[in-house]
């Protein structure tokens, strides 16, 4: 006989979570799941194992949402190691290829600029993106290559921090669907010499603040903190959480009264006053203006539901 499923918080929120080196992204996703006893969970864009840094975690119903963080711009601290290259352009493949290391601070400058601005990057075959159906890692692990298609990017900002001997440590600013680890493995070509990641640390997704990451050991702490003393899980992690609303902030904001909201909830696309004349807006309900979700702009100016909160009760 099974045993009966046990039954999970409905716990709203995104969660600004500094991942460790050493494990993947679903693995602390899980974690993080188990320690807030929450029903849904997701992430918003996957770290490699190498890789530390802000891993943005949507809880319950800000799952709805991810995917507009997935679309935002990240910011990098990379460290790269000159005259290896490696078959996963990072510390975690083999090395096929060493060549010596001979270029000017000219030279490099120059390499740095081609980098700048939008671009097309042909990504990594260790990745996550698919080829008919497969990741194209998992063609890699196979020794295969398949076709890639380039993908426009754009490098906001890449900034020179230092090189020392065999390392180049840069920050980048750059547009969703940027692989760091080809920039790094593009850029040791275009300097002759080769180059792989051994250390990435992402700083900054979308404008959400460096300083609200925390750590899983400090979740842990505090989960076992509330249980020794006997509080609510609630009371000790759910104010660690950012709004719901927060992937979809920077949208326009269309406030409708609730007695238009409620014919928004049953589907119906509703009309409404100083809406934006096309596109994407965040909406939201009476005085208080509460988030109900995402709608569009349809060709007759009207607000069409497209990803709408479930209310719990309270």
């Amino acid at each position: 006989m099974s045993r009966p499923r046990r039954r999970g918080r409905d716990v709203h929120g995104v969660l600004l979570l500094d991942k460790p080196q050493g494990v993947s992204s679903n693995d602390v996703l899980q974690k993080v799941k188990r320690i807030f006893n929450a029903n849904r969970a997701g992430h918003t864009g996957a770290l490699d194992p190498l890789a530390t840094g802000m891993l943005p975690i949507c809880l319950g119903e800000a799952t709805k949402f991810s995917q507009y963080l997935l679309d935002s711009d990240k910011r990098y601290r990379v460290i790269a190691r000159l005259g290896q290259r490696t078959d996963t352009s990072d510390a975690d493949g083999n090395v096929i290829e060493e060549r010596a290391i001979g270029f000017s601070a000219t030279d490099l400058e120059q390499a740095l600029e081609g980098f700048r601005g939008t671009t097309q990057q042909v990504p990594s075959m260790y990745s996550a993106l698919k080829y008919q159906g497969r990741k194209l890692y998992e063609y890699a692990r196979q020794g295969l290559t398949v076709p890639r298609e380039a993908r426009e990017i754009t490098v906001y900002e890449l900034q020179f921090i230092r090189w020392e001997g065999d390392e180049l440590e840069l920050e980048i600013h750059c547009s969703k669907g940027t692989y760091i680890r080809t920039i790094i493995d593009d850029l040791g070509e275009k300097l002759g010499c080769g180059a792989h990641v051994i250390y990435l640390r992402r700083l900054q997704v979308a404008t959400y603040p460096t300083e609200r990451m925390v750590t899983l050991e400090q979740l842990a702490a505090l989960a076992e903190q509330a249980q020794t003393q006997e509080h609510p899980l609630s009371q000790s992690l759910d104010p660690l959480l950012m709004p719901m609303e927060s992937p979809v902030i920077d949208f326009p904001e269309v406030n409708l009264t609730p007695v238009v909201a409620g014919y928004l909830k049953l589907g119906q696309a509703v009309q409404a006053a100083n809406v934006p004349l096309n596109g994407m807006v965040r909406i939201t309900e009476g005085d208080e203006h509460k988030f109900i979700g995402m709608g569009e702009i349809d060709s007759d100016g009207r607000v069409a539901p497209r990803r709408l909160v479930v209310e719990f009760p309270e």
